[in-house]
């Protein structure tokens, strides 16, 4: 069984359709007491980072998917799902002195794009790595659709499973042992979406 964290954010909905089409057993998340009842966990998502941030905490889901990650249970992270992993965003700068920190499971930053014309929003190039499971069976190249203007720059390379490319290159996914996180949304990018969302299923 597959849970689906819902902690208010958009693109739910989404998500839950596209693990059904892929005759997959999944309900959403009921609370973080409610986790111990899945074998697999997604946290999808969309928002700023600190507004984000601040519902997990309040509703407990900060401590419990740390838990979740620190026991290498398989999770999969999508879009905010991926940035709240790391420590800080320059999209919450400090406040009187006080920084927002993220979940920081990953070491890393997520920046802001360089460049002028942000959100990136559509269908972008993504080259993944050979050795990644998530991506097994893509081609090297394949296109997903992302929508977002700040990226996640991780501190130790190694887990960087893809990247892309707008105004930088930059990190589209991540891997490390049972955790996974994406950039982009394999919910809304098609056939090679589906086949993410089915080798992450897999375990392959």
């Amino acid at each position: 069984m597959i849970g689906v964290i819902d902690y208010g954010a958009g693109n739910l909905g989404s998500v839950m359709n596209a693990l059904r089409r892929l005759n997959t057993d999944a309900r959403f998340v009921r609370g973080p007491e409610d986790m111990r009842a899945f074998e697999k966990i997604v946290f999808p998502g969309d928002g700023h980072f600190a507004t984000a941030m601040a519902s997990l905490e309040t509703s407990g889901y900060a401590s419990a998917i740390r838990e979740w990650i620190q026991a290498d249970k398989p999770f999969l992270g999508i879009c905010i799902g991926l940035q709240l992993l790391f420590d800080t965003s320059e999209e919450a700068p400090p406040v009187d002195g006080k920084e927002t920190r993220g979940l920081s499971v990953v070491s890393g930053k997520v920046r802001r794009f360089p460049g002028r014309k942000v959100p990136q929003i559509g269908w972008n190039n993504t080259k993944a790595r050979p050795s990644s499971r998530l991506f097994k069976g893509l081609p090297e190249h394949s296109f997903f659709y992302y929508i977002h203007s700040f990226y996640a720059d991780p501190a130790d390379a190694s887990i960087t499973a893809a990247e892309a490319e707008y105004y930088c290159t930059y990190c589209g996914a991540v891997e490390r042992s049972a955790m996974s996180a994406v950039q982009f949304h394999p919910e809304k990018s098609g056939a090679a979406g589906l086949m993410l969302l089915e080798n992450w299923i897999a375990g392959t």
